[in-house]
């Protein structure tokens, strides 16, 4: 839980910061939450496979 929370911090820090400094977000919203979404699935999908294949 305490990882999340520091995640979730440390993103509405660099938001308020790219705010302050007029800087676009490097992706559109939509865009950037897909590649997190597949960068989570890649996470698991190694430990997975091992898991099916025992």
């Amino acid at each position: 839980m305490k990882m999340y929370l520091l995640s979730l911090v440390v993103g509405l820090f660099v938001g308020i910061l790219y705010y302050l400094l007029d800087v676009k977000s490097p992706a559109p919203p939509l865009v950037a939450l897909l590649g997190l979404l597949g960068m989570v699935i890649g996470e698991q999908f190694i430990p997975a496979i091992k898991i099916l294949i025992k």
